[in-house]
């Protein structure tokens, strides 16, 4: 089961640079999608459907703004858009498929980086998503959330660590909200439990200033976190960066089935 998830920043503009035969070619069960920056209206077809998997959406009442979406060779059992409240839905960042006991969620956190008053919606987003995230572990079901946590764990994890430790995206509070669900509450970092200790070839985003791509000076903000009995089935996890459809890269997991 090849599970990736992918911040297009706009899905018509990833679309435009070779997206969808890329997919097509990409021999994955599932891909989860973030920053559609797109809504219902705006979508083809095959954006929608693209031959051979099911499309399931939750686009922001903004119109060019976030979204979320995801892409499967099987039909969802179900699907659930949103976390239930109504000023973080608005901005379509939560979208589950239930597929069997396996759910896989496509996420999108808020970046802080624009100014503080985004910084404090983003702590209230981790605050209220923390009880969804112990929920999801109790419930018993296998579950990965894929996506862009805009946050970068641990100083391997991008390139200009002591830089940014007052910018949003590497805040102490920020990491310590992750040290907590991966450690307390339980979820699994499913790249750095096959690759604990790689730096330059983990990067995930890269600022659109200064050559960030062309130097690699990039951070690692895309993550599937899993429980622990589909984490233990990952045999393999890779970022492709051979083309670019975005300012991130593929992130990529095999996993046994």
């Amino acid at each position: 089961m090849r599970i990736i998830t992918l911040n297009l920043n706009g899905i018509r503009s990833a679309c435009n640079k070779g997206f969808l035969p890329w997919l097509a070619a990409s021999q994955s069960d599932i891909v989860c999608l973030q920053e559609l920056k797109a809504q219902a209206a705006d979508m083809q077809p095959e954006m929608l459907q693209p031959p051979g998997y099911h499309g399931y959406f939750h686009y922001a009442e903004k119109k060019g703004y976030s979204g979320v979406g995801i892409y499967s060779k099987q039909p969802a059992d179900k699907v659930i858009i949103g976390l239930g409240h109504a000023h973080i839905d608005a901005e379509g960042r939560y979208l589950e498929c239930q597929y069997g006991n396996l759910s896989v969620v496509s996420l999108y956190l808020p970046s802080g980086s624009s100014g503080e008053e985004r910084q404090q919606f983003k702590f209230q987003v981790l605050a209220l998503f923390l009880p969804h995230l112990e929920q999801l572990i109790a419930g018993g079901r296998e579950v990965v959330i894929c996506g862009d946590w805009n946050i970068a764990h641990q100083e391997i994890d991008l390139k200009n660590y002591k830089g940014n430790r007052k910018n949003s995206g590497f805040l102490p509070e920020e990491r310590a909200w992750m040290t907590d669900i991966l450690g307390r509450v339980g979820w699994v970092d499913v790249y750095r439990t096959l690759h604990p200790e790689t730096t330059d070839e983990c990067y995930t985003w890269w600022s659109n200033r200064g050559q960030a791509w062309a130097k690699n000076v990039g951070w690692r903000i895309d993550y599937q976190l899993a429980t622990q009995g589909l984490a233990k089935r990952a045999t393999a996890v890779s970022v492709y960066k051979a083309e670019r459809f975005s300012d991130h890269a593929p992130l990529i997991v095999d996993y046994q089935d």
